[in-house]
């Protein structure tokens, strides 16, 4: 089939299937040929409408047959355009000014006044009466949620058709419609339904959600991207002063910041339900800030946001998003209380904001019913439990479908099931699936078991030289009761074997009692952490960097054996026992960890042998995971504080363990949204040992001799630089996000984003434990004054790269001090 015979056939084909659709397109511009940004958009005798956006275009869709657009601005006629078929796109509409008006009314393209304006005196009545709408003006409540998720791949045309990517699935195509917000065409690739009744007491302070049914098609085994698409998106709340997505915090244009941020405009008045209500538009007084444009329609007795629709701005900083569209609609309950009923989100993924390049929608659409109000519970009720697999919602039955959605599917919607359940049969998108999956777990899957992480093959340094690693864990489900990991690597410089291997068992899901163990003997760079990691199979990026500053000989070979029994018994907080049997010695001749084992100073030990028992306590309140196996996925990486606590017995003379001692460790880690800031992140550890060990059992200070950003390290510090048996260390890091260099021009096309850290460290180290020392090392400990230094940085460089450059504070006399260093670090962030 030729392209145009292709083109013809899908015509046919799209106007077959949309034929009780309404849909129109184009530009709107004045008698100057100005473009009129924000002109109100509708069809004629009906509330559905959009506005332009900021450079005069619009895209309108309708799920009834409409014959009239009408198209309005301030100080322009009002324009009636009748429309010759349902389909109508890429339209010129010239605008009119109404001379009659031209006196009284102000036409705003710019900035507009703070002061006078109605638009902003309907909006501060809008924060008198904010606390009086929604379930917040009740004791209790509950209500009934249903939630849409959707992928899909956007901007189909015939080059994606005949693309060789897609043979053997090109039935796929005949799935595929036009978003009613961009007018691209798109087909959908994943969706996921659910069911859930939602309990709050706001007296408590307590919020529960019971999934009452779960259901999706797609990807209904990949945990990973299913949680993906939740976490997403967010609770927000229009009313507060900035609303959170992507990691990013948007100035909400009802919040009392919002005067400095947009500019607001009275456009119109209407009856909405029974209601008058006055539109408002709004757009940003600056360029390149994290903010939306758009317009809400407020109710003029209660001062209630009726409807809003928000759009990001184009230009706004961030990464791999070209759009964002948010609908919130909300009904009366009574005259003074606004319950919302309806929340439509879409992000528009793409490698680039151009306009025509393809990309990905997500989008979710929740509806809320059936409130009740002031039925108090027990606060038991509101307790979380550990163990929640709730396997029955994920079985329910058609009839339960029907009976709880909130909002029927439509007919493409409900084609989206068949063709996705088609669609995971075909080799062809197996094929493309597993690859997918290799890049986004580093796993490549077969049937019980996976190979990989494909990321750590290969490796390099001063002892081993070059090194290959492979390795592997055993993968029957999300929810496997138990599971074994191993690797095997060899060093091409020291000709030596390594391997590490480990397993963990699901003894009872409501308690979460898990038992693991493992053995690894490996080459590892000791020190890069001053809080322990119980991880058998854990391997610091500074063992095998491929480029270092100075000599990185400083490398130990261990034999690591640990047995531990864990379990939760309260909800993100668990409790460790275990024991773990060390040998250290050094990985290369440069390199000692010598200590004297008589009074008398005359005896050296090279090698360590030690026994130690643990007790763990580590608190994670606001994480949130899913799956109900022995590993569980968090959804919310990086978005709650984490507390450890650590006390360590040293045992002398079990299995020949060397020495006596006692360590206590602690470690808090607090990640900060800090409103139109940006968002920082504050990290503090402090430890002590008590007793004498020798430097392979101290906790040295983590330096950095790697180019590449190692988390809570020192990057001006050496390996081994500062050692101590008492210690206390800050972190904090803040990104800004791109506010600064939003407002220098030139600059703010880049879209980058500044960083600023500083850290420090104070410690001491005993005379005792400088004694038995015979590594030839200088001990020394940041005991005169804490150690510190800062940095400044620039990221998202090319959207994937960070540069930071730091800076030593002080103990500039140690030899080899270095005062400068500069890190990088790739990853993708929004």
């Amino acid at each position: 089939m030729n392209r145009q015979s292709l083109l013809i056939f899908l015509s046919v084909f799209c106007f077959t299937i949309l034929n009780a659709q309404t849909k129109v397109s184009g530009i709107v511009k004045d008698n100057s040929e100005k473009t009129v940004p924000f002109a109100n958009v509708v069809f004629a005798n009906s509330t559905t409408g959009t506005t332009t956006n900021e450079v005069g275009e619009f895209y309108l869709q309708a799920e009834e047959n409409y014959d009239t657009l009408a198209i309005s601005f301030l100080g322009y006629k009002t324009k009636k355009i009748p429309l010759k078929s349902r389909v109508n796109l890429n339209m010129e509409i010239t605008l009119e000014e109404e001379a009659s008006k031209l006196d009284e009314v102000v036409i705003y393209r710019g900035k507009t006044s703070k002061k006078n304006n109605p638009a902003i005196d309907i909006l501060k009545k809008v924060w008198e009466n904010r606390r009086q709408n929604g379930v917040k003006a009740f004791k209790q409540y509950s209500y009934k949620e249903y939630e849409k998720l959707e992928f899909d791949l956007n901007t189909i045309d015939s080059t994606v058709i005949k693309n060789r990517l897609f043979n053997g699935m090109e039935f796929i195509f005949d799935y595929a419609d036009t978003n009613n917000v961009t007018g691209k065409t798109y087909l959908p690739m994943f969706i996921n339904e659910s069911v859930n009744r939602v309990y709050g007491d706001n007296q408590l302070g307590k919020k529960k959600e019971v999934l009452l049914g779960n259901k999706n098609s797609g990807f209904s085994q990949n945990r990973n991207l299913i949680d993906f698409v939740k976490d997403i998106y967010d609770d927000y709340d229009i009313y507060k002063n900035y609303i959170k997505f992507f990691d990013k915090s948007f100035v909400s244009p009802i919040s009392t910041t919002g005067i400095d941020t947009y500019n607001y405009v009275l456009s119109d008045s209407a009856y909405i339900d029974n209601k008058w209500c006055y539109n408002i538009i709004y757009y940003p007084r600056r360029e390149n800030e994290l903010t939306f444009r758009g317009d809400f329609w407020v109710n003029d007795t209660t001062w209630a946001v009726k409807n809003i629709n928000l759009e990001t701005s184009k230009d706004a900083n961030i990464n791999w998003i070209k759009q964002v569209y948010i609908e919130q609609d909300f009904k009366v309950l009574n005259d003074s209380v606004f319950l919302i009923t309806r929340d439509f989100f879409m992000a528009d993924f793409g490698l680039n904001k151009k306009k025509g390049s393809r990309g990905v929608y997500a989008k979710r659409t929740q509806l809320f019913d059936d409130y009740k109000f002031n039925n108090p519970r027990p606060e038991s009720f509101y307790q979380e439990q550990v163990y929640n697999p709730e396997a029955q919602a994920y079985d329910r039955s058609d009839e339960f479908w029907e009976e709880n959605r909130l909002e029927q599917l439509n007919k493409d919607e409900k084609g989206i099931y068949i063709m996705l359940d088609s669609l995971t049969k075909t080799k062809a998108f197996n094929r493309l699936y597993d690859l997918a999956t290799i890049a986004q777990s580093g796993y490549v899957e077969f049937d019980g078991w996976d190979y990989g992480p494909v990321y750590s093959t290969f490796g390099f340094n001063d002892v081993e030289g070059i090194r290959l690693r492979f390795g592997g864990r055993t993968y029957f489900g999300q929810n496997d009761p138990w599971r074994i990991e191993a690797y095997g690597a060899y060093g091409f410089e020291d000709n030596k074997f390594k391997y590490g291997v480990s397993g963990k068992v699901l003894l009872d899901a409501r308690s979460r009692l898990i038992l693991s163990g493992g053995n690894r003997r490996d080459v590892e760079q000791l020190g890069t952490s001053l809080t322990n990691s119980t991880d058998v199979l854990g391997r610091s990026l500074a063992s095998s960097s491929l480029i270092n500053v100075g000599d990185n000989d400083k490398l130990s070979s261990i034999n690591l054996s640990t047995f531990a029994i864990e379990m939760e018994p309260l909800k993100n907080f668990t409790v460790r026992l275990g024991a773990n049997y060390r040998e250290i010695k050094p990985a290369s001749p440069e390199f000692s960890l010598d200590y004297y084992v008589d009074e008398e100073r005359t005896i050296v030990d090279s090698e360590i042998n030690q026994t130690e028992i643990s007790t763990i306590l580590t608190y994670t309140p606001g994480k949130k995971v899913s799956g109900y196996g022995v590993e569980r996925n968090v959804v919310n990486e990086e978005d709650f504080p984490s507390l450890f606590l650590n006390y360590s017995l040293g045992v002398k003379d079990i299995l020949n363990s060397d020495f006596n001692y006692k360590k206590l460790q602690f470690y808090y880690n607090q990640p900060l949204l800090i409103g139109g800031l940006g968002r920082s992140n504050l990290s503090i550890e402090a430890g002590k040992t008590f007793g004498e060990v020798p430097l392979g059992l101290l906790s040295v200070v983590p330096g950095n001799q790697t180019y590449f950003a190692l988390y809570n390290a020192f990057a001006t510090l050496n390996f081994y630089e500062f050692v101590t048996d008492t210690y206390a260390a800050a972190h904090f890091q803040h990104n800004f996000n791109g506010r600064i260099f939003s407002r220098i021009p030139l600059l703010r096309e880049l879209n980058l984003r500044e960083l600023v850290g500083i850290r420090g460290v104070y410690g001491e180290i005993s005379e005792a434990n400088k004694s038995i020392d015979a590594s030839g090392l200088l001990l020394r400990a940041p005991d005169s004054e804490p150690y510190f230094e800062y940095s400044v940085g620039i990221g998202n460089i090319f959207k994937i790269l960070r540069i930071e450059a730091h800076f030593r504070g002080n103990y500039f006399e140690i030899p080899d001090a270095r005062s400068f260093a500069i890190t990088a670090d790739f990853g993708f962030h929004f």
